[in-house]
């Protein structure tokens, strides 16, 4: 549990109480307020305090929430109005829990206490735990950690937060490892978890993900209505407008590389998104927020993207290693919907990220990431989602690629971290600038494949963007 930072404050009649609890879901506190006890808990914070005074929970003790500053501020009543509470200002004294001023025996039987957890059937939460006070990080400290989130504008959100890491993100140690170190481990992980027999099962053994390439999801309605500008033909829910009068606009100073960036992230998340709708055919389940989280190198590896390619790429190999269906028409299918989405407007794209915002939000603890990235993202899609740029990039790589046919695809840069696993996939991508579709079969080859042939298609394939000039002879 994280001891949350907190101020006190008084005047006659109430205890005021300021606890930043700025990763956490704004709809789920407990309180326990007992004369001079006073706990407070929402995961992944717990703060318990010994006050100086009494306090009661008489229907006068009011609580406000600011999201923005992620700030809980409580008013409760002072049990004898006028009271003055002294030693506000101590907080390690007020984190002590009751009685531990007393000094404890040099030698204790543990026997029976031991004896007497074990036939307890359910393990109870420890409200007596040891907290320190909260520390900011030195602004040294700050330069020297890694960037990530929004705009590469965040870091130590993860240092206090080593329960929930592994369940939010893949990345071990994300505020002192590189974005090159964690590319770097991102593609040892998707090639340690590639496996030829699941994908070769999902290649011949397609029936299933037929029926999920002919679903139309409800973005495709809008792109085929008539008569009707696409922006306009966008509607949002009574729940999707609650949402969007929480936001607060916000101004964010990003330069030109940091702005290309987050461009490039919304389109990765975007694609993680679609797949994941198409999977489910619209009907998001329990693993929908686990789908679209590992399908994203942005949200599940804090990856920063230089180029559509690499977002492509990324894309490809992550849908090709972790979901249930691993199939290239189902990469293709994505990148189909993502461009719809963005060619449809801003809209569209604040609807689909309300939506992400939303599943999220339901799960624990992926509600992080919110904080992280699909919230700002939500603020700032009227300027995002708009890039000439990008949708014309993104158009162009539909336009270039085929949507029937299985891709294989190669990239020079993870060329050279594989090695010379594929003479005629090197000999394919020479230039490093140059990005090469090769097109297989639409048919399967009547000799079945074996998982080592299934291996070296995913050596070669796996590392280019569906930009291309033209089919390779």
């Amino acid at each position: 549990m994280i001891t949350p930072a907190f101020d006190l404050s008084q005047d006659p009649g109430y205890l005021i109480l300021s606890i930043r609890v700025p990763y956490t879901r704004t709809s789920e506190f407990d309180l326990y307020i007992d004369g001079t006890d006073f706990k407070f808990y929402a995961k992944p914070y717990f703060l318990r305090l010994t006050l100086p005074g009494r306090i009661v929970e008489d229907g006068r003790e009011k609580a406000t929430f600011d999201i923005d500053k992620g700030l809980f501020t409580l008013r409760v009543p002072k049990e004898t109005a006028g009271e003055h509470f002294e030693g506000l200002q101590m907080l390690t004294s007020l984190l002590a829990p009751k009685g531990s001023r007393s000094a404890k025996p040099l030698v204790e039987d543990m026997g029976k206490s031991v004896l007497d957890d074990e036939e307890e059937d359910e393990e109870e939460f420890d409200w007596e735990i040891e907290q320190e006070v909260y520390k900011e990080s030195s602004e040294v400290e700050l330069q020297t950690q890694q960037k990530y989130g929004f705009g590469n504008q965040r870091s130590g959100v993860f240092a206090r937060l080593q329960e929930e890491l592994s369940d939010v993100i893949d990345v071990k140690n994300p505020e002192g490892t590189t974005a090159a170190e964690r590319r770097r481990a991102r593609l040892e992980a998707e090639t340690a978890a590639f496996c030829p027999d699941h994908y070769l099962a999902d290649l011949f053994e397609d029936q299933e993900i037929k029926g999920l390439l002919k679903f139309r999801p409800w973005w495709a309605e809008l792109s085929s209505s008539s008569g009707q500008d696409g922006e306009a033909a966008v509607s949002f829910t009574d729940d999707e407008k609650e949402q969007l009068r929480k936001f607060t606009n916000r101004s964010y100073l990003l330069d030109k590389t940091s702005r290309h960036q987050a461009w490039l992230s919304l389109v990765d998340i975007l694609l993680a998104y679609t797949y994941e709708v198409r999977s489910t055919e619209g009907d998001h389940n329990v693993e929908s927020p686990w789908t679209i989280r590992k399908l994203s190198g942005t949200l599940c590896w804090l990856e920063t993207y230089s180029s559509l390619q690499e977002v492509l790429v990324s894309f490809g190999r992550r849908v090709l290693c972790y979901p249930l269906f691993r199939q290239f028409a189902l990469v293709s299918a994505a990148i189909r919907d993502t461009a719809t989405i963005l060619q449809l407007g801003k809209a569209c794209v604040l609807k689909c990220l309300l939506d992400i915002h939303k599943v999220f939000r339901e799960n624990d603890p992926a509600y992080i990431l919110n904080d992280l990235y699909i919230t700002d993202y939500s603020n700032t899609s009227l300027s995002l989602a708009l890039s000439p740029p990008l949708s014309l990039a993104l158009f162009l790589s539909l336009t270039y690629s085929h949507p029937s046919p299985m891709h294989i695809l190669t990239h020079p840069e993870t060329e050279r971290a594989y090695g010379d696993t594929h003479t005629s996939a090197r000999a394919h991508a020479r230039t490093s600038e140059t990005f090469i579709l090769r097109e297989l079969p639409s048919e399967p080859r009547e000799v079945p494949l074996s998982s080592h042939d299934a291996s070296v298609l995913w050596r070669r394939g796996l590392d280019e963007s569906f930009v291309t000039a033209g089919p390779i002879e």
